[in-house]
């Protein structure tokens, strides 16, 4: 799958990528999805854990999550498929550009992970440490794999 990211966001996240924190995200993933096979892009300086999928949510049959995680806790999980289809949950300042976005945890709704203020949405999502925070898109993930439906990706209902 070729490796796109979406450039239409200006925000961006602060501080440097926090290295310790993705080799934590990568052992939880190895250890809690089967369907999930998660590298460094480099191993001694990366900039992103990458995370290979063997399927995808509903017409999808590969996926990928990036991982982004900063010394100043930032992140962003950004989804992709061979549908062409994005979503993501980042925590990073925004500037009050998030018409429905109190804080600073957000969510991009697929099917573009948009940054159209009107469309971003608030993360379900409010634990800090990368421990909670992958294994809460874990479960939004898994919960939506098993649905067939992106509907649960960011449900309250569905607390991670």
């Amino acid at each position: 799958m070729e490796r796109e990211f979406q450039t239409e966001e200006v925000h961006s996240l602060r501080g440097a990528i926090d290295r310790p924190a993705l080799l934590t995200i990568r052992r939880i993933i190895e250890r809690e999805e089967p369907l999930a096979t998660p590298g460094l892009d480099d191993y001694l300086n990366p900039s992103v854990l990458e995370v290979t999928l063997d399927d995808g949510l509903c017409r999808a049959e590969t996926a990928r999550i990036d991982v982004q995680w900063t010394t100043h806790a930032d992140y962003k999980f950004h989804y992709t498929d061979s549908e062409g289809v994005n979503f993501r949950w980042g925590k990073h300042p925004h500037d009050g550009d998030y018409i429905h976005v109190p804080g600073v945890e957000h969510y991009h709704p697929p099917p573009e992970a948009t940054s159209n203020p009107e469309e971003v949405e608030e993360s379900c999502i409010k634990q800090a440490p990368e421990v909670l925070v992958t294994r809460a898109v874990l479960k939004l993930w898994r919960v939506a794999y098993h649905a067939d439906s992106y509907a649960p990706l960011n449900a309250a209902s569905n607390p991670p």
